[in-house]
């Protein structure tokens, strides 16, 4: 088993994968626990948070984050080195590698979800906005492979974790447009795509008071240093929602 793979797991463990590609990942051991930090008190103590920078370089720290529908604000801790996406996710770049992306955090609306990730053009489903119909949505999807989805708690909310990869040998030069559509914000359009057969994810969906909470970590290429897919591993983990409404 590669090392990226089992550092992209990280502290929910691994067990046989269970899914229709066997070799690409490990699957998520169950947990009652994610490895999240505790939540600040009820509705409070936001103010000495800093926000996530719109875009950019940014300092080590803790930030809060207010994703578009979600219903409460989440804290994120990242180290030094890593980059503000729009708002919308972290980035880090591999120095072994400063051509192509490594490694990335992100978070944002996931209304749409395409039956099959190669054949997605016109095909992009509606969702409703429970965790759960999501987690189907995407661990049932064509094209790729999902680990057996694992229930979480991420401090006092419940969620599901699994790892999502594409199957087997499948060639994204004859996918429509070139690339596997995951899932999109958009009933036209993907916002979130795999360019080649080496991406992989492992995601976190949280119910928020009946709205879901996704968020991902991305590991783009199996070449990327395992120290930094650790690290992107432990700025997934910092993720903690907010208490109250």
């Amino acid at each position: 088993m590669p090392l990226v793979a089992i550092a992209l797991v990280g502290c929910l463990g691994a067990c046989e994968y269970e899914s229709k590609d066997a070799s690409r990942l490990p699957s998520p051991a169950p947990a009652t626990e994610a490895c999240a930090v505790p939540p600040g008190p009820d509705g409070g103590g936001t103010a000495t948070i800093p926000p996530l920078p719109d875009g950019g370089e940014i300092d080590a720290g803790a930030y809060l984050v207010l994703a578009p529908g979600y219903p409460v604000p989440f804290e994120i801790t990242v180290p030094a080195g890593w980059s503000s996406e729009d708002g919308d996710g972290l980035r880090k770049d591999d120095p072994d590698h400063p051509d192509d992306m490594a490694v990335f955090v992100g978070w944002w609306s996931a209304g749409y979800v395409p039956t099959d990730a190669c054949a997605w053009e016109g095909a992009l489903v509606r969702i409703d906005p429970s965790a759960k119909a999501f987690v189907d949505a995407v661990t049932a999807q064509a094209s790729t492979a999902s680990t057996p989805p694992v229930e979480v708690k991420v401090g006092n909310y419940s969620g599901f974790e699994f790892d999502h990869a594409i199957e087997g040998n499948m060639d994204v030069t004859a996918c429509d447009r070139g690339k596997f559509c995951i899932h999109s914000e958009l009933s036209n359009e993907c916002t979130r795509w795999y360019s080649t057969r080496e991406e992989h994810e492992a995601y976190r969906v949280v119910d928020l008071y009946g709205q879901r909470a996704v968020s991902w970590v991305v590991q783009f290429h199996e070449a990327i240093n395992p120290e930094l897919t650790n690290e992107a591993r432990t700025v997934f983990d910092s993720i903690v929602y907010r208490s109250g409404q």
